[in-house]
């Protein structure tokens, strides 16, 4: 509701008790009431002291989406309101000592600058102050943006004649869509880097590193390996898709299905580049985590200049991380722009007719988390509840984003939230976000004995290891961004002799199955950070107990 009142003293007082109430409604701690009521009082008498002649000041409290925000309007000339209230406050911090008023307003109003968005519309000077912010508001935008893609979708290709959807598809809704994918991996060589080489210059003891590194590669090669096993046995115990049902009539389709030998060898072989800047244009991940252990170990053996550089990379690593939260501020339109590009183009019957594959998938996935919660009650004899619900909204968050690599920066928050060491965290996430791909494990075992079902190609027991260990292998290898769990799946129906057609069935649906890929990737990186930071004895239990 807004308010209309005039500049009078006893109005303003009252503004402020309203104000004050609305806040305590909403239940603000006293401290964030306090501190709420002091920046409307200070952006109140910056915009009356610039606008002396205002009759009147509209003010507002409002929620949305449980972000609670105080809203000032008042009429008069454009103020430069960033610059004056800065100085301002620069000024007054500046005053006498810390005990006069002045210096009192100059802190309050330094320390709330960050929360204070201005505009100018209409003769109108407004400020919004962020009282309180949703934790959960990327969440509820972005499953939103979910539900409306999906209505609209679905009217459009009911309603709309297709001339007119198409070319929306085509140029604006996969435009914005590539646009965002490619923001994602423009970001991801970066991130990983800087990470890994930062992580590493906080060890005075290199043997630290691989006592600790050891244990996360150990932990996510068990987990890697649950999970194929898993989503194998979800598959023959549902048995999805019916067989022989989807048939392909082109010689083509013989001809491409060739057996592709995933070697092993060929994989470590590999992660030595042969060029320091290929890895990071060809977001090559086992590559640049090699280069970037190579550099932090080297840079903490060349004397005086190891804190410089030190310094450099952990720079790096902050504006990376922090152009990587400004790219996910986009996400809601993303997810709204891809949902409905896979609802044209796919028409909600043929989403509905693999419904029971999806299903089978989501069942192994939830099967994957009661192992995560096992594993931390075995492996680090820990109530596994904390866990869960500190790392439930995260888990929605990486969700909606689709990439484990772009998920970095969410993750780390939420081990800090765990009590998790930056030291163990710092190098598991870079790590699992590139080897620990569970989800993927799971994605490739369900859809690829699925679709080799639905196409009549019966795959012989004998078959079964070398199909579980190129699983487990192209797994390990995946890029933990979206899209590379349908390259992943297109080699492995080649070496099932299933046609690659068949991926057409699942390009449609594979944003949704990045999304559930994503989740299960990034809370198997937590889980496994937080059971190496326990056995490491660098976890705060009462941190991590605490609600």
């Amino acid at each position: 509701m807004k308010y209309k009142i005039s500049p009078d003293r006893t109005e303003l007082v009252e503004a402020l008790e309203f104000v004050e109430q609305k806040l305590t409604e909403y239940k603000l701690n006293n401290k964030e009431i306090i501190k709420n009521i002091l920046a409307a009082e200070e952006v109140i008498n910056a915009l009356l002291a610039h606008s002396k002649n205002a009759d009147y000041i509209y003010l507002s409290v409002r929620r949305i989406f449980n972000e609670i925000s105080i809203e000032i309007s008042v009429p008069g000339n454009e103020f430069a309101f960033e610059n004056e209230f800065t100085m301002g406050a620069e000024l007054c911090a500046d005053d006498v000592g810390p005990e006069t008023e002045s210096a009192i307003r100059g802190m309050i109003l330094k320390s709330l600058m960050g929360d204070l968005k201005y505009r100018y519309r209409a003769g109108m000077n407004t400020v919004r102050i962020c009282a309180a912010k949703s934790k959960r508001a990327m969440l509820y935008k972005t499953l939103g943006a979910m539900a409306l893609a999906v209505i609209l979708g679905v009217l459009l290709r009911n309603f709309a004649p297709e001339s007119i959807y198409m070319p929306v598809n085509d140029h604006v809704l996969v435009s914005v869509k590539t646009m965002y994918m490619n923001a994602l991996k423009m970001i991801v060589a970066p991130v990983v880097f800087f990470s890994i080489v930062s992580c590493i210059g906080q060890f005075s003891n290199l043997s630290e590193i691989g006592k600790i590194g050891g244990r996360v590669i150990l932990l996510y090669s068990f987990t890697t390996v649950i999970a194929a096993l898993l989503g194998t046995s979800m598959f023959y115990l549902f048995r999805p898709g019916e067989f022989g049902s989807v048939i392909f009539d082109t010689a083509g389709a013989a001809a491409e299905a060739q057996t592709v030998n995933v070697s092993f060898t060929d994989m470590i072989v590999n992660i030595v580049p042969n060029n320091f800047f290929k890895p990071f244009l060809e977001a090559e991940m086992l590559q640049l985590i090699f280069l970037a252990v190579l550099c932090g170990i080297a840079v903490g053996m060349i004397g005086k200049y190891s804190r410089i550089l030190n310094d450099l990379f952990a720079a790096c690593n902050e504006l990376f991380l922090k152009i990587t939260s400004l790219i996910i501020k986009f996400m809601p339109l993303a997810v709204f722009c891809s949902f409905l590009s896979m609802i044209i183009e796919m028409g909600a019957d043929a989403i509905l007719s693999i419904f029971k594959i999806v299903g089978v998938f989501v069942v192994a996935i939830a099967g994957m988390i009661v192992v995560y919660c096992g594993i931390i009650g075995v492996f680090a004899r820990l109530n596994p509840l904390p866990f869960c619900k500190k790392y439930a909204p995260t888990m929605a968050q990486v969700f909606s984003m689709g990439s484990s690599n772009a998920s970095l920066p969410i993750n780390m928050e939420a081990c800090k939230k765990l009590g998790v060491s930056p030291k163990v965290y710092s190098l598991s996430l870079p790590l699992g976000a590139t080897i620990n791909m569970d989800g993927t494990s799971i994605f490739l075992s369900v859809f690829a004995f699925a679709l080799a079902r639905l196409c009549g190609v019966t795959i012989p027991p004998a078959a079964m290891v070398s199909v579980l260990i190129s699983i487990i292998v192209l797994s390990l290898g995946a890029p933990g961004i979206p899209g590379s769990g349908l390259v992943c799946l297109s080699v492995l129906l080649a070496q099932l002799n299933v046609p690659i057609e068949a991926v057409a069935l699942v390009m449609g649906i594979d944003t949704l199955m990045g999304m559930l890929r994503c989740m299960n990737n990034c809370l198997g990186d937590v889980a496994i950070s937080l059971v190496v930071a326990k056995q490491e004895n660098l976890l705060d239990i009462d941190k991590y107990n605490a609600v």
